[in-house]
């Protein structure tokens, strides 16, 4: 066997593949698209073997992109999106809406159909609840797993299997019903309640006291990197590699890039916060002792790396609303790269003499609920400044005041991890923002933190970190990620008295919207 290595990234909408060697360069690159049956803003469901088959397309294509062959691979790591995936007890797929095919048997993370499920999760006051960050997120397994009992009896009483993406990749690719610490610590309430393993009161508490029966999940989890055995002749052949390839237990993919960015600083007591920004955004951040923050998800053990307890805070749609933002205005479009450049290099045009673009328009972005700090999944989004223009200079107006309260978002979500004792003034960044050069330097502007941006696919490294280690090629994670560091690059924005004043006042506004916007849904 060789000594490269293989990073799988599957996200929201595609599934990208990386070629490593063995100190972390990435030597070939591939990417195929996934689908999305989307009826409504709430629901969204993938077909898995339509992921399985993009996942594989994209190594294929990695491999010819770094002219390597299969025998080259030593092993493969997968990270994924924590999305849920049901089976039958032959590992079938099982429709999970009663009025769709088979196929579509994910449920997306960004699923927020289990609202009321989640919020009986709350109700109990469990425990439990105190590992995510006192209320229960419909993003999580659980509630996700509750509703289709309540709404798909059928497909309830047929389910053999339920997955977190990744683990379903690594199940696919292994046939190993083992499953990674990363999902059943912080999506499926595992070691969580301060019990060891399932929380078996609260899943009886919540209906779902045979949960770890029907759903064939294990006892423990396995730590994150961990070899799970070789892949099958069949799996193999359709990722084109061989069947010596090691398999490493995976990583939610946020986490992935967590450690794709953290590198050597992953052995540090106290390492920086990552922030992981895509399609949505997450704050990381990692402690020898475990640190709760209301709102905030966690703290989490061994969800990372070992011994210690991960944090996460962040905002459901980030990418998702600039994309939404794009295709909701008139003179909008389809949301591509090129669309989104062109909207920013017309913002950069109309703030070049120093001026604020927009300041009287201001954004609530929480238009997919409010993930962290104030946890309100049923949150609504608001816009206060609209005037009758719909040509093409107010859609980028409008962009960039809601990128402005994206930053706004991510400082109130940095506040509530500093008042626990978290530095804030470094963000290691990770994800699609990293190619964004109006958010990066909002970012910096509105937290005043320095950004340190990857030289590489963040979380497509990490995915190869955990191939390293499933290969014996290091001691542990922690050696994997060292060696294969790949470095950043630090920005920081000076930024001149008066425009410091104008954002001081936008998070005064930012936070008054969230205070009106609260008490007209009565809470």
């Amino acid at each position: 066997m060789g000594e490269l290595l293989v990073g799988v990234d599957v996200g929201t909408g595609s599934a990208r593949a990386g070629v490593f060697s063995a100190a972390g360069a990435m030597l070939g690159r591939g990417e195929r698209a996934i689908a999305m049956r989307r009826p409504s803003a709430r629901v969204a469901e993938h077909d898995s073997e339509d992921i399985w088959r993009a996942a594989c397309a994209a190594v294929r294509a990695a491999l010819t992109a770094s002219g390597a062959r299969g025998p080259d691979i030593a092993a493969i790591g997968f990270d994924a999106t924590c999305s849920l995936v049901i089976r039958d007890r032959r590992g079938a797929p099982l429709a999970v809406s009663p009025e769709a095919g088979a196929n579509w048997d994910t449920m997306v993370w960004l699923d927020h159909r289990a609202m009321a499920e989640a919020a009986a999760c709350t109700a109990t006051a469990d425990a439990v609840l105190g590992n995510f960050g006192g209320v229960m997120s419909p993003e999580m397994e659980i509630p996700k797993l509750m509703w289709l009992k309540a709404h798909n009896p059928a497909s309830w009483a047929a389910l053999g299997h339920a997955f977190d993406l990744v683990d379903f990749l690594t199940w696919r690719a292994t046939g190993s019903l083992e499953r990674s610490q990363s999902t059943l610590a912080s999506k499926w309430s595992w070691g969580t309640g301060g019990e060891e393993g399932w929380p078996r009161n609260f899943l009886a508490r919540v209906g779902l006291e045979d949960l770890t029966e029907r759903a064939a999940l294990p006892e423990e989890a396995r730590p994150p990197g961990q070899d799970l055995g070789p892949l099958l002749p069949e799996a193999a052949a359709a990722l084109g590699l061989t069947p010596e390839a090691r398999v490493a237990a995976g990583l939610i993919d946020a986490h992935a890039g967590a450690l794709g960015v953290l590198g050597k600083r992953a052995g540090d007591t106290a390492p920086a916060l990552c922030l992981m920004a895509g399609t949505s955004s997450s704050v990381l951040a990692l402690s020898r002792e475990p640190r709760p923050v209301r709102g905030v998800w966690g703290p989490y053990r061994g969800a990372l790396l070992p011994g210690l307890w991960l944090l996460e805070a962040g905002q459901s749609a980030t990418g998702a609303l600039l994309d939404h933002v794009i295709r909701g205005h008139a003179a909008g479009g389809e949301p591509t790269p090129e669309r989104h450049a062109a909207i920013a290099a017309r913002v950069s045009e109309l703030a070049s003499a120093g001026a604020d673009p927009a300041p009287d328009l201001h954004v609530l972005p929480d238009f997919h609920g409010n993930r962290s700090p104030l946890a309100e999944p049923a949150a609504l989004g608001v816009i206060s400044g609209l005037t009758l223009e719909s040509d093409f200079d107010s859609l980028c107006r409008l962009y960039w005041r809601t990128a402005v309260a994206l930053a706004l978002g991510l400082r109130q979500n940095l506040e509530a991890l500093k008042g626990q004792g978290f530095a804030t003034d470094r963000l290691l960044l990770g994800g699609g923002h990293a190619r964004n050069g109006l958010l990066l330097s909002l970012y910096a502007e509105v937290t005043g933190a320095t950004i340190v941006v990857p030289n590489t696919d963040a979380p497509l490294l990490g995915a190869a970190m955990l191939a390293a280690n499933a290969a014996g090629q290091h001691r542990d994670l922690v050696a994997a990620a060292a060696a294969m560091d790949q470095g950043g690059s630090d920005m920081r924005v000076d930024v001149a008295p008066q425009r410091r004043a104008a954002r001081e006042r936008d998070y005064r506004i930012f936070l008054e919207m969230q205070r009106q916007r609260r008490i007209i849904a009565g809470l």
